[in-house]
């Protein structure tokens, strides 16, 4: 009984330890889509928390999503908030990831984004339409392959906030379009593979606290 009273206990004790040990504790924070509130400054793309995820039709048989791994960018965010500022983002043509290594090698090739002599695809904004409160169509030039053709995007500014682990001044937004591939001269695959890509965006910015 005492042996079994013992190891009650040990594990007790260890349950606890585990849990003052837990890195990630219970935080609250304040989250605002008030822009005003924005300090003005230069935002870095958290490459940990931005997701760039894209889908194209299949045979007819369903849309199949592809995502790109290594993304860097930066959003210099002004006073007059999403109307005034602007952004800029660089994807590592490389990063795509199939979840299908034999149609990631075929992606990669000169067929279609021919990395090697295009190892970037960049996009930079160049108007804002307001469509709602913290919602608005942010248009850019998206460059491909080495082509360049505007590209809309429908933006929510999910809000900002001091990230309570990082004590950053942190932004984070939500974005979705559609273009056609073949005007960036992927024409691939067609009609097996459509010629429609639908992006989905998902990311957060930081800027280092002073100091």
């Amino acid at each position: 009984m005492i042996r079994v009273f013992r190891h009650a206990v040990s594990a007790i004790a260890i349950v606890a330890a585990l849990g003052a040990c837990t890195p990630l504790q219970v935080v609250t924070h304040t989250v605002t889509q008030t822009e005003s509130r924005v300090p003005p400054g230069e935002y870095k793309l958290d490459p940990h928390h931005t997701s760039i995820t894209f889908n194209v039709d299949h045979f007819k048989f369903s849309h199949f999503t592809m995502r790109f791994d290594r993304v860097a960018g930066q959003i210099d965010w002004k006073e007059g908030g999403m109307d005034k500022s602007q952004a800029a983002v660089t994807i590592e043509a490389a990063s795509i990831d199939t979840n299908v290594p034999l149609l990631d090698k075929m992606v990669k090739g000169s067929d279609m984004l021919d990395v090697e002599r295009n190892p970037q695809i960049r996009f930079v904004s160049t108007k804002f339409e307001r469509t709602g409160d913290a919602r608005g169509k942010l248009t850019g030039d998206l460059t491909i392959r080495g082509v360049t053709q505007p590209v809309t995007l429908d933006v929510t500014f999910n809000g900002y906030g001091l990230d309570p682990l990082t004590k950053s001044d942190t932004l984070g937004f939500s974005a979705e379009g559609r273009f056609s591939r073949s005007r960036f001269g992927l024409t691939t695959w067609y009609p097996a593979v459509g010629d429609e890509i639908h992006v989905i965006i998902q990311t957060e910015a930081a800027r280092p606290p002073a100091g």
